[in-house]
């Protein structure tokens, strides 16, 4: 399952040998640094770049190309390596190309295996002035190794970038990359071709033409040099095979970068002339076709936010995107804002301390006079601040004004008018609304927090007592009925979005407490069964998706997936747990734990509703548990906290209003769906 990782975030690397794939608009420059434990990058000698492509464990491309592939070999790069960051940067040999990366489309980073299967992926957006940046950093942790998305942009191009990481030599090695790039720019790879008016997105494959200079045969029949082998490639007895080859080992060839098995490929040319073909059997254009135009704005004005305004093969993924860079521009935003504030305050006091260390000026009008000075400069620069801070968060409600009606159901709010004219769709959704995000400064404006599908965590519905932001409190009976009307909105949701048959849905409410609130589940028969009572029928329901777990997991590691039980339900699970840890014994609990851990990776998730406090007798037993799991709460709380730029933003739930009907009318088209669809 691939991760999609958005800035800051990072992901484990469950192999040493990897193929990092860029994708652009434009011909950019692919590089990589070694650093060590602090990310310093000692000498030239740690660089890998177009002059210098190959290093222990590494190898990039030769030369500006719209798409690379980096051969890495994370075994074999020295020890004192604690760090490989993955550098881009524009070609400042070709005058005619773009200068800075908010004129391109936003380049896409993936990380795969050798097989192509995709790790974890990066959209670099929000760049602007930059013309490089480090997209990945690969970094070892406690001898396992990650990666994260970094997407630190420099205006001042490679030179800078490589003096940030410590290279007292950055100009001159920026000089020998940008002059290798000149050395081959008659090689350069262009942007892939548009789509076609039919917008077919599939290529048709094409037969690599290795360049003379490429270690490969010239296409005239000139005789070439042969190739070193690469460590990164199969080889036979005979020497390299040449990938993409029917019968032979290696991937299929990638235009723009280093070939597993080979040296830099290039795009090949048709016999009779006309234009090179960039096809590749195994992947749909690398760069999603550009986001819609906004209107010209008037003289003086900035431009009108549009709908989809990003980009992505589909509107939803265009939303999607637009979305998290919404909230990547409240997040940087705010952590301005408050930086400024924070520096104004800092300031001021170091100048009273300055006017109140000398005796003669604590008193009298000169003292008076640098107080009241001090304060004004305080005053003039937060007032700076919150003009700043005014003028992006006007912006930024104009856009929210405009992409809150246009989202689709998976992304919108119960309220939102798409949920009238609801139809159970065909095909799952890449994201789904689990709430709304908010910060203090900018209490008006909701950022959609939306997850990716399939659900990659459990969710854990808080219902312990907790104070709400307005002060009041609620008791403990309140917050579990809360608590489990929360969770049956999620659950509804999840029913809507999945097309008829692909979602299950159990409830366990041991005691029976929970009958008002599963109502809208269970009378409008969406659920598989009735919800369980006691403690047989909850050993009942654990035991049979842990053998689900247990029956799955066995067929996907032996290869065997389609030797499942004949009726083996397989859509997607997931259980739904009231009044946690009522009705659960010692077992119950270790199964439960089981689910939460390997239950999302086969299609089984949990959703608990539960207080923390009430299970506090099992001990840290339940500390893996709650740690597994997404908290999210029935009341707004300011409880999910950014790592990034430090924010601990406000979480509110998705609630239905009071008195619509929605989510009848909704659950009751996926029970009507779901019933033609056994049929």
């Amino acid at each position: 399952m691939t991760a999609e990782l958005v800035r800051g975030q990072n992901h484990p690397l469950p192999q040493a040998r990897l193929e990092i794939r860029v994708s652009a608009g434009t011909p950019l420059v692919a590089a990589a640094t070694l650093g060590d434990e602090n990310g310093t990058v000692h000498g030239a000698e740690w660089v890998a770049h177009p002059g210098a492509p190959a290093l222990p464990g590494l190898e990039v491309s030769r030369q500006a190309a719209a798409e690379h592939r980096l051969a890495v070999d994370l075994d074999a790069v020295p020890d004192a390596v604690h760090r490989v960051s993955v550098l881009l940067a524009l070609s400042a040999a070709d005058a005619s190309g773009p200068f800075r990366f908010g004129a391109v489309a936003a380049p896409f980073v993936a990380v795969t295996g050798l097989d192509g299967a995709e790790i974890a992926s990066y959209t670099l957006t929000g760049l602007e002035a930059e013309s490089a940046v480090v997209a990945l950093e690969l970094y070892r942790r406690q001898g396992a190794w990650k990666v994260r998305a970094v997407g630190q942009g420099y205006a001042g191009g490679l030179a800078e970038l490589l003096a940030d990481q410590g290279m007292a030599e950055a100009q001159q090695i920026a000089g020998v990359v940008q002059g290798a790039v000149a050395g081959g720019l008659a090689r350069s790879v262009p942007a892939p071709p548009p789509r076609t008016a039919d917008g077919d997105r599939s290529r048709q494959p094409a037969a690599p033409a290795l360049g003379p200079d490429h270690g490969a045969t010239a296409s005239q029949g000139a005789p070439g040099p042969v190739p070193a082998p690469s460590p990164y490639g199969p080889q036979s007895a005979d020497g390299p095979q040449a990938p993409g080859v029917p019968g032979q080992p290696g991937p299929a060839p990638y235009p723009g970068g280093p070939v597993v098995g080979d040296h830099t490929a290039e795009p090949s040319a048709p016999a009779g002339g006309g234009p090179i073909d960039y096809s590749h059997p195994n992947r749909r254009h690398a760069a999603p076709p550009p986001p819609p135009a906004a209107p010209p704005a008037a003289p003086g004005q900035s431009a009108r936010p549009v709908a989809g305004d990003a980009t992505g093969w589909s509107m939803d993924e265009r939303l999607y995107n637009q979305v998290w860079g919404m909230f990547e521009d409240l997040a940087r935003t705010a952590a301005a804002y408050r930086s400024a504030v924070d520096f104004a305050d800092s300031r001021m006091e170091k100048e009273l301390d300055q006017a109140l260390s000398d005796p003669r000026s604590r008193i009298g009008g000169q003292g008076d006079a640098a107080r009241e000075a001090a304060r004004a400069r305080h005053g003039a620069l937060v007032a700076q601040a919150q003009e700043a801070l005014d003028r992006d968060l006007a912006q930024l409600a104009a856009e929210a004004e405009v992409v809150e009606p246009a989202l689709p159901a998976a992304y919108a709010r119960w309220d939102n008018p798409v949920w009238h004219a609801y139809r159970v769709p065909m095909e799952i959704p890449m994201a789904l609304r689990l709430g709304d995000l908010r910060l203090p400064e900018a209490d008006r404006i909701r950022i959609p927090m939306l997850v990716r599908l399939p659900l990659e965590r459990g969710l854990w519905i808080d219902s312990g007592r907790s104070r709400s932001l307005d002060g009041s409190f609620a008791d403990s009976h309140e917050m579990r009925r809360l608590g489990l009307e929360t969770a049956v909105a999620h659950a509804a949701r999840l029913l809507a979005v999945y097309p008829a048959g692909e979602f299950t849905v159990h409830v366990i409410d041991p005691a029976g407490a929970g009958a008002q609130p599963l109502a809208p589940l269970v009378h409008t028969g969406v659920l598989a069964a009735p919800p369980v009572q006691g403690a047989v029928g909850v050993a009942d329901v654990l035991a049979r998706l842990t053998q689900r777990v247990d029956l799955v997991q066995m067929a996907l590691r032996g290869g065997a997936a389609d030797a499942l039980p004949p009726g083996l339900d397989t859509s997607q699970q997931l259980l739904i747990v009231n009044d946690f840890p009522h009705g659960f014994d010692d077992r119950a609990v270790n199964q439960l734990r089981y689910l939460a851990d390997e239950g999302p990776a086969v299609g089984v998730h949990l959703m608990l509703v539960a207080d923390r406090e009430e299970s506090a007798g099992y001990g840290p037993l339940l500390d893996p548990l709650w740690r597994s799991l997404l908290r999210l709460t029935p009341v707004a709380d300011d409880h999910l906290a950014d790592p990034w730029v430090g924010h601990a933003w406000t979480y509110e739930p998705p609630l239905v209003p009071p008195g619509s009907q929605v989510l009848h009318r909704v659950l009751s088209a996926v029970a009507a769906a779901r019933r033609s669809w056994n049929r």
